[in-house]
């Protein structure tokens, strides 16, 4: 399997940086989607050394972590057969995400994804020095945040997931900290502006934690509206981006923590396989590509790259 994949992920490495695109590379996904933690739980189960066939026994059985560790230091230490770089000494990779939306509903308190965070962390800076490290997390404040219940979407749920923002966010091997947006799928039968009143408050709240809290940027590193959800309309998807994009400018031209935001998805003309409910080619709709060129020529010229870089020369 890694055969195939590796030199896969080689040629990408690559083509970013014939390009001059960094990189944040997802090392697990909590989710069925490749494979996931579920696979790791299989391979163990298969093998007779499971603790439990339960997805959550990944966080804690020793055999699973060791499995782990034993593919982050394969990815980690490879040496790219095209460039011939290793990994751990590419600048083109911006960071590695320890896993994708991590949720351990077994252990409501949080404890156990923390510490498998805390030993995953400290397991990937030990080997890489280089590169900034974040959870990949969704962004729900744990059940003893006050934040549950002003900041998180309705209910009680989101809290008792066993990820915890604050917490886990604070760990010191953690460099930068991720939340997601994904309002239509937290919650249902909302109308559109309702979406939208949550969404602003949600990022000014992960905001004002990176700044006073825990002194850490903050990336929203997916955010999406699906076609699925009734009345939906592309002019509301690209109103949902111009107000998360607005923000993130805000936020990064006053020096304060919110990072950045990365869209959930775009894709190239010819991969409708691959395109789900969020996903777009941004061409195909000239209203929402400009959206995007305009955020990323008004950054550059925060940080005085709009006349030094050919790219945002050719656009800005």
């Amino acid at each position: 399997m890694l055969d195939v994949a590796l030199p896969a992920l080689d040629y990408v490495i690559a083509e970013a940086r014939q390009h001059g695109i960094r990189l944040l590379l997802s090392l697990v996904n909590n989710l069925h989607a490749y494979g996931g933690k579920t696979q790791y739980v299989k391979w163990a189960w298969q093998e007779g050394v499971g603790l439990s066939s339960s997805n959550d026994s990944f966080f804690y059985d020793p055999s699973i972590r060791s499995y782990f560790k034993n593919y982050v230091k394969t990815i980690l230490t490879r040496k790219n057969t095209i460039t011939g770089i290793e990994y751990r000494h590419d600048p083109i990779i911006f960071g590695w995400e320890l896993i994708n939306e991590p949720r351990c509903i077994t252990d409501p308190s949080g404890d156990t994804l923390q510490d498998w965070i805390e030993e995953m962390s400290a397991f990937v800076k030990s080997i890489d020095k280089n590169h900034l490290v974040t959870v990949g997390l969704e962004g729900f404040y744990g059940p003893n945040d006050p934040k549950r219940l002003t900041a998180n979407p309705p209910e009680e749920w989101a809290s008792r997931l066993g990820s915890d923002f604050i917490r886990n966010s604070k760990i010191s091997n953690i460099d930068f900290t991720s939340v997601h947006i994904y309002p239509d799928h937290w919650f249902h039968k909302q109308e559109f502006e309702v979406y939208m009143k949550f969404v602003s408050k949600w990022m000014l709240s992960h905001i004002e934690d990176g700044d006073n809290v825990l002194k850490k940027p903050v990336l929203f590193s997916e955010y999406g509206l699906s076609d699925t959800i009734k009345n939906f309309s592309m002019s509301d998807r690209e109103k949902m981006y111009r107000t998360i994009l607005d923000i993130t400018y805000k936020s990064a031209k006053k020096n304060r923590s919110g990072a950045g935001a990365l869209v959930w998805q775009f894709l190239v003309g010819g991969m409708n396989e691959f395109i789900d409910d969020f996903g777009m080619v941004p061409w195909d709709r000239s209203s929402a590509y400009s959206i995007f060129i305009e955020q990323s020529c008004r950054l550059a010229k925060i940080k005085g790259l709009a006349q030094q870089e050919i790219n945002f020369k050719q656009f800005c």
